[in-house]
């Protein structure tokens, strides 16, 4: 069985897709830890109605955020890390310790990179008048956005798109690509 670390800043949509893959034996994972670097993120209430552990780590509550992770990351024996919209920064030293994925709401390489991220893109898609927007799932390395692509799903932006309906349909598909991703990386 995979051990599997979330790491998100908020609703954590999906921490909700992997725990039910790994519910309904979808995916031989378990999801062992969440890690949110915000306090009040819905995700640690999900973690606790589960029986994960979860934790905080910020400036705030330690002294340095990055090597808490990795010590973490080390102590729950993890084999992936998954980022669950997670708003910060991976280390360039947990990068290289550690099988990280992430999930980028649009087609990458294009509206990736610093600031590019939920609403953002949404709106840089419409903004441009593209014809097809999607969800790439990707390894992370130290950049934003430039690891490996795993898979990429891609949908038809109507003439009528907003940046709530397009939102809402990446959501959607990327819960299901997101399990995709996984199944092909754990073959």
């Amino acid at each position: 069985m995979i051990r599997l670390v979330i790491l998100s800043s908020h609703n954590g949509s999906g921490f909700d897709a992997l725990l039910k893959a790994q519910v309904l034996g979808e995916l031989d994972i378990e999801i062992v830890l969440v890690i949110s670097n915000n306090s009040k993120a819905k995700v640690l209430d999900k973690a606790y109605l589960n029986n994960i552990d979860k934790i905080v780590v910020n400036s705030k509550t330690h002294k340095n955020p990055d090597k808490t992770i990795e010590e973490l990351l080390t102590k729950y024996k993890t084999d992936y890390v998954f980022l669950s919209g997670y708003m910060k920064k991976i280390s360039k030293q947990t990068t290289k310790m550690f099988k990280i994925i992430n999930s980028h709401p649009a087609l990458l390489p294009s509206y990736g990179g610093t600031g590019m991220y939920g609403r953002f893109v949404h709106e840089a898609v419409i903004k441009n008048n593209e014809k097809y927007s999607g969800v790439s799932i990707h390894m992370v390395n130290e950049e934003f956005d430039k690891g490996e692509v795993i898979l990429q799903k891609k949908l038809k932006i109507s003439s009528d798109e907003t940046v709530d309906s397009l939102e809402t349909k990446i959501k959607n598909l990327e819960k299901t690509t997101i399990i995709e991703a996984f199944a092909l990386c754990l073959k």
